[in-house]
């Protein structure tokens, strides 16, 4: 077995060959003075089994770049297998037509990697459960469910915790997450005026005098969080933390959510911390290096992944 990374998230990439007791595979990733991404593989990888570990997060089209070059070299050397780890799947935001004229760029992205030679994918809490099926080769979606769940348990014991959806459609993660931990559900219902605006209309649910935990997969903006904490903290929540899996954090994100009423938003490690996530004192990061390093160890070993969700 080989695990070989990008540029996208080394970090990450270390720590999960730390876990599996795997150095990373000696690779060079580089540009030309045109920006043209260079791939060159150091070590023989001749009927190994190969897992590209690589988020395709900002920059997204060159972090894609990258894995679909590192896919075709491998391919070229003779690798037995391929195998793309994709803790965060970039484009799955546009999982569907939004409007008349628009791409299902998901589907185009899902296509690239196929055609780069990568025979399986594993990835980490897609936005959209249909983005499985938009390859053609296995796929397996890990949650960070369960690695969440154990934080809250560690930080909230004896607390009078409610899960709250941020939006209908999260509800059934939201939900999975209230079950695993026997909280009650809230929702939050909102709208969107325009892309990457939103405001909340209505809490559904009863929060009075319960700590709420906002559950949900990407954080970009930050605004659906911020909006949502207010609105919480004025129907009666005693305090709002956010356990968020991608934690986009786009320009601006950091800061706001920094001088908002949540007490605490924790993402993990699938997206590399920008500086000013990391001077943020109320975010907070947790590592998926164990789920996914465990992950790439059954597959490699034809073993059972699922059970990894329970």
């Amino acid at each position: 077995m080989k695990l070989v990374t990008g540029n996208s998230n080394r970090a990450l990439a270390e720590a999960i060959g730390a876990y599996l007791e795997l150095p990373l595979t000696d690779c060079t990733v580089k540009r030309f003075n045109d920006k043209e991404i260079f791939v060159e593989i150091h070590e023989n990888v001749r009927g190994e089994d190969v897992f590209i570990i690589q988020s395709t997060s900002y920059p997204a089209n060159d972090n894609l770049m990258e894995l679909l070059i590192l896919s075709d070299a491998l391919r070229r050397s003779s690798a037995r297998r391929i195998t793309a780890v994709i803790p965060y799947f970039g484009y799955a935001r546009q999982d569907r037509k939004s409007a008349s004229r628009t791409p299902i760029s998901a589907k185009l992205v899902s296509n690239l990697i196929t055609e780069s030679g990568v025979n399986r994918v594993v990835t980490l809490d897609l936005h959209a459960a249909q983005i499985q099926g938009f390859f053609d080769i296995p796929t397996d979606n890990l949650y960070g469910a369960p690695v969440m769940v154990r934080d809250i348990q560690a930080n909230y014991k004896g607390s009078n915790v409610m899960i709250v959806s941020p939006d209908v459609g999260g509800v059934a993660r939201a939900r999975a997450t209230a079950q695993r931990i026997g909280a009650d559900l809230a929702i939050v219902d909102k709208r969107r005026p325009k892309a990457g605006v939103s405001e909340v209309m209505n809490i559904i649910g009863d929060v009075s005098g319960h700590a709420c935990i906002l559950i949900d997969d990407i954080v970009d903006s930050g605004g659906t969080l911020v909006n949502a904490a207010a609105a919480l903290i004025k129907a009666g929540a005693t305090q709002v933390s956010a356990y968020i899996t991608h934690g986009v954090l786009s320009e601006g994100a950091a800061e706001r959510i920094a001088a908002s009423q949540l007490k605490e938003l924790v993402i993990t490690d699938s997206i590399v911390a920008t500086e000013a996530t990391l001077a943020a004192k109320n975010i907070r990061r947790i590592s998926i290096a164990p789920l996914i390093g465990e992950a790439i160890a059954r597959t490699a070993s034809e073993q059972s992944v699922s059970s990894l969700l329970d």
